[in-house]
């Protein structure tokens, strides 16, 4: 039964999953403020008469999350919490007929590229002008930069070419006029992201052109970190390299997912690339940019992986101390390539293996992380939590990477969304402890 009073033109946008599904949020919420809804992201007053989920569907986990997520709004609406419940995103994508029929209290379903149709169903406007206008999710200092739709790569893995496409690279101007926009609202941080950012412009331009694109965004007054997330290893553009060494903010630091390191997975996963080849790749980008912290990415358990995979796997990251390192259990999910293959490596064996792994890496960035004891280093500030500002290196993104905690003293004035110089005085595995120098 209805217990309060429900907003008809109140939105409540429910985010699921990575950081484009965050950006498109963020596109879906400004175009709906345009059209004179009020809108709130995650929102708690429970007097939202709509509801829209965007979901996740990349792996089973995400998709379980998605579906919990999914039924618990249902139930609202069922109890007349909520009065219209819509979801959109990549599970729905994928799996719109079959959710559709076991959860019919859901009104409408979309898919990733169905913005203007969802919007038409809420009696509002796309409206094209405001392409590039969000209502950001995340702190203001910071935002995400989706610079490409889809994938074009034949990962045997990987599920996302089924739910958003080909890769659709998103023209140099517009991405220059949105890097302004947000600008002049107060963002100082870019976080570039795609599916696959090495294969930027080769749909459009005929030719990778992330090299050209981060050097006109780092032309743009008021950005002054530009951050590298989700390159592909293969046939990846090391003029972007070049770009990183002669401007000063473009952060040196790259996101490169490289999955497993053994040959043989590396094959039965279609990455186009082998060990050797990744090692003279991560030795070629250290020589090119000295001191650039590097993150990747690895699966456990893809079918076929032997214990002697895993253990080539464990040897490898210890050989290549990579600065940032997370670790996945392998999802078999269908219509991928892979899932012709035999989920032959148990559950509880592939979180092991992840976890074996997440052990080298801690004693790895332990070490590394000890390196920085007694330098100074610009920290932006992200928040602040229990008597500390909490900030980040150029070498660490949010949500996933080492912060820099400074404890507060009725002396100091950092604000969030400044940079502050910190000198480090005490590094852990995944966090360093510092003070504010002068």
């Amino acid at each position: 039964m209805r217990t309060r009073s429900l907003h008809p033109r109140k939105v409540n946008v429910v985010t699921l999953g990575c950081a484009k599904n965050v950006f498109d949020s963020e596109v879906l919420m400004g175009q709906l403020r345009a059209n004179a809804y009020e809108v709130e992201h995650e929102g708690t007053t429970g007097d939202a008469g709509i509801v829209i989920v965007n979901t996740c569907g990349f792996i089973e986990k995400a998709k379980q999350e998605s579906i919990d997520t999914i039924l618990g709004f249902a139930e609202a609406k069922s109890n007349g919490a909520v009065d219209r419940l819509y979801v959109t995103g990549c599970l729905s994508e994928r799996y719109k007929d079959e959710l559709a029929e076991g959860i019919p209290e859901v009104d409408a379903w979309f898919g990733t590229r169905d913005l203007p149709r969802l919007l038409k169903t809420l009696k509002a406007d796309y409206k094209k002008e405001l392409v590039g206008e969000r209502l950001l999710t995340t702190p203001a200092h910071y935002a995400y930069l989706k610079i490409a739709e889809g994938c074009d790569r034949p990962c045997a893995f990987c599920a996302i070419p089924l739910m958003r496409g080909g890769h659709t690279s998103t023209p140099m101007e517009d991405l220059v006029a949105q890097a302004k926009s947000l600008a002049s609202q107060g963002v100082r941080e870019l976080i570039l992201i795609a599916q696959d950012l090495t294969y930027y412009g080769l749909d459009l331009y005929r030719e990778r052109r992330l090299a050209d694109l981060v050097r006109r965004l780092s032309d743009v007054e008021g950005i002054d970190w530009i951050r590298l997330h989700y390159a592909f290893p293969s046939g990846f553009p090391m003029d972007v390299l070049d770009v990183m060494q002669e401007r000063s903010n473009v952060c040196n630091y790259l996101d490169m997912p490289l999955q497993h390191a053994s040959d043989d997975i590396l094959k039965a996963m279609r990455r186009g690339i082998t060990q050797e080849k990744m090692e003279r790749l991560v030795g070629d980008i250290r020589d090119r940019v000295p001191g650039i912290a590097l993150r990747t990415t690895l699966i456990c358990g893809f079918p076929g992986e032997t214990e002697a995979h895993h253990e080539d796997v464990l040897r490898w990251v210890e050989r290549m101390q990579f600065d940032r390192l997370g670790c996945f259990t392998y999802s078999h999910e269908e219509n991928t390539h892979a899932y012709a293959l035999a989920d032959d490596v148990p559950a509880e064996v592939k979180q092991a293996r992840a976890d074996a792994i997440m052990e080298v890496q801690s004693g790895i960035s332990y070490a590394l992380n000890q390196r920085h004891v007694g330098t100074e280093l610009p920290v932006l500030i992200d928040r602040a939590e229990s008597g500390e500002w909490v900030g980040r290196t150029e070498f660490d993104s949010p949500d996933v990477d080492n912060e820099v905690r400074v404890a507060m003293d009725g002396e100091q004035h950092l604000r969030i969304g400044d940079f502050a110089r910190i000198r480090i005085t005490s590094a852990a595995e995944f966090d360093l402890t510092g003070t504010v120098v002068g």
